[in-house]
């Protein structure tokens, strides 16, 4: 089995920003993870990242905000979109 992806969006905001969600079902999971979906979730402006979500292979699943990188626990894709859309808000003011 190929990579599968099951899920993609795209959003430009008024100002410029960019909010972007990837996700595939990939035969094997990317290690260290142990579920079986790679990911990428951005949003940035003016060709910075601001807020990252991805699982790359040999750092596992992670999150990058205002430059800075922590390790994230993933839960569900439906946490996933949660907790990177609650950031994207923090980070905007919006919450």
């Amino acid at each position: 089995m190929k990579a599968e992806k099951v899920f993609s969006d795209k959003t430009v905001l008024p100002d410029g920003g960019i909010v972007e969600m990837v996700i595939w079902r990939v035969p094997e999971p990317v290690p260290p993870t142990t579920h079986g979906l790679k990911y990428r979730l951005f949003y940035g402006r003016d060709g910075e990242r601001i807020v990252g979500y991805d699982n790359e292979r040999g750092k596992g699943d992670h999150k990058h905000v205002n430059g800075r990188e922590t390790r994230y626990r993933f839960v569900s894709v439906e946490k996933l979109v949660a907790d990177f859309l609650a950031d994207v808000d923090k980070v905007r003011g919006e919450s």
